[in-house]
């Protein structure tokens, strides 16, 4: 019987897309490494920034530093409201709340700019990364959020949602269970193969699964 839900942010519970991709593309731009295809950019969504720009575009830890002081700039002034919750989304929230489970977010966005979504009200904890990128893994978000909801040795109570293969390997790692969106940013190959507890189509089916 779960007793607590730790959510992952971009691609669970915002459709956060737009203002991310437009980010990195800026950031790239200004790196002289231009990507016109925003859709290309997608695999920023979820995965620690600074990691991201090292895979996705052969830099090195300095220039990846650099990129995501690019990011930043924009990000913290337009791309934070270039997003929105998934349908559906708040209904869900406010009903889990009511049954009353301990809600916490665990991204590995920030925790300043995750503190600036408008879901907040909803949540007992919001656990994010440090801007100087210490806490950026998963798995360390969640044990974070365990130990400030309380819940480090009561694992067996707490699951996490996640649209991507890292919230599943994230959570098998602390040792919790997931339960994967598809309606994210993640493709159905990398949920199929990080083989999450159940994957869910939409906030109302995610609501059901919680009874």
């Amino acid at each position: 019987m779960y007793k607590a839900i730790l959510f992952d942010l971009d691609g669970t519970l915002t459709e956060s897309g737009e203002g991310i991709t437009k980010c990195v593309q800026y950031a790239l731009e200004k790196l002289g490494k231009p990507e016109e295809n925003l859709k290309k950019l997608e695999v920023f969504i979820g995965p620690p920034l600074m990691e991201q720009f090292m895979k996705y575009a052969g830099l090195d830890e300095e220039t990846a530093v650099k990129a995501v002081k690019y990011y930043r700039e924009r990000y913290s002034n337009v791309g934070i409201f270039e997003n929105k919750p998934y349908p559906g989304v708040e209904n869900m929230l406010q009903e889990l709340k009511r049954k009353k489970y301990i809600l916490a977010v665990a991204s590995s966005k920030p925790e300043d700019y995750v503190k600036q979504i408008h879901l907040t009200e909803y949540f007992d904890e919001i656990v994010g990364s440090e801007m100087n990128g210490a806490r950026t893994n998963k798995t360390e978000v969640i044990e974070e959020a365990l130990e400030r909801i309380g819940m480090k040795k009561h694992r067996e109570q707490v699951v996490m949602v996640g649209d991507k293969e890292h919230d599943v390997l994230g959570a098998r790692e602390a040792g919790l269970d997931c339960v994967a969106v598809s309606y994210g940013y993640g493709t159905t190959e990398e949920l199929k193969e990080a083989d999450p507890l159940q994957t869910v189509a939409s906030a109302d089916e995610l609501l059901d699964f919680f009874g």
